[in-house]
């Protein structure tokens, strides 16, 4: 199906690849895009009718710091910093360029390098983010101190504070942000959620209501006239696990194979998606079988988020 992109006018794919695991402590995460370009990611999407550059990122471990100690209760949080800061650039840069920009994690923190990097192109964007999680916790309200958990709090501003995360700005507006699938929010993060009035779909709505109504409600709250550029942030445990079994925090009773790519292809359909993540794709959890399924899997959203439908 060919779509006519509203901010586009190229056929070219930035993919962007984060292979980055300091945001949480499953080691393997970080092999998660090489993966997911090992399997044919861009030969796909060139098939599909696009120019596709790769920008591998496999220098990153370089950026990782002597010493590194809790900060404000976050873990690693000079090593998240530098490398998010480094690869935001490279993402703003893409995306200025007229490019689709498809980034590959690693770990949800990469969110701090995709959404800063591709707001600063598109300043009036939106984001809806597919996730079990919300990962809006402050360093204050966390429990874990693993940063993935935390991007979305300091990309809407209501944390300011963390020495070493002073340069993300907050460039998204908290009704500009909505969730699909979430099923394990933190006690602090509900809070949040509500006393921020942001549009947060569980997977009690997607059974209520239908994923094609779920969509419909967050792009009318985020994106009312249609007429804003759209960033998707996919978590794969978004996912049931019997769907991606290998990612780090798999949650019971997610999204179905159909449902998750559904959101791909409808958000594809509005002509206003700019970039897409897949993240938290982790080859070395669970059997080889999970992880070839998984890495299928990323692929294929991805796919979708370019224009590949059913008929």
């Amino acid at each position: 199906m060919t779509i006519e992109n509203k901010f586009l006018t190229s056929k070219k794919v930035s993919i962007v690849g984060i292979p980055f695991s300091g945001g949480q402590p499953n080691l393997g995460v970080e092999t998660g895009p090489i993966r997911l370009v090992e399997f044919g990611l861009a030969n796909q999407l060139e098939e599909m009718g696009y120019h596709v550059d790769y920008e591998a990122n496999e220098d990153l471990d370089s950026l990782k710091p002597a010493e590194d100690p809790v900060v404000q209760n976050l873990k690693n949080p000079k090593f998240v910093s530098r490398v998010t800061q480094k690869v935001a650039g490279q993402i703003e840069q893409r995306a200025k360029q007229d490019n689709f920009v498809l980034t590959l994690g690693g770990d949800h923190s990469a969110a701090l390098a995709t959404v800063s990097g591709v707001f600063a192109a598109y300043p009036n964007a939106c984001l809806i983010w597919v996730d079990a999680h919300a990962d809006i916790n402050t360093p204050e309200s966390t429990d874990s101190g693993n940063i993935h958990g935390c991007p979305l709090s300091f990309l809407t501003g209501l944390s300011t504070d963390h020495p070493d995360f002073a340069w993300v700005k907050p460039v998204l507006q908290t009704g500009r942000l909505a969730y699909i699938g979430l099923r394990d929010v933190d006690d602090a993060e509900k809070k949040i959620l509500k006393e921020n009035n942001i549009k947060a779909l569980s997977m009690h709505h997607v059974d209520k209501w239908g994923i094609g109504k779920c969509v419909e409600i967050c792009l009318d709250h985020i994106n009312p006239n249609r007429d804003l550029p759209i960033h998707l942030s996919f978590d794969v445990d978004a996912l049931d696990p019997s769907v991606a079994p290998s990612t780090g925090t798999p949650v019971r009773g997610g999204l179905t194979f159909r449902e998750g790519h559904y959101i791909c292809e409808a958000l594809a359909e509005t002509g206003l998606l700019v970039a897409a993540d897949i993240m938290e794709v982790n080859p070395a959890l669970e059997s080889e079988e999970s992880a070839f399924n998984t890495v299928q899997v990323g692929c294929s959203l991805a796919r979708c988020c370019l224009g590949e439908s059913l008929l």
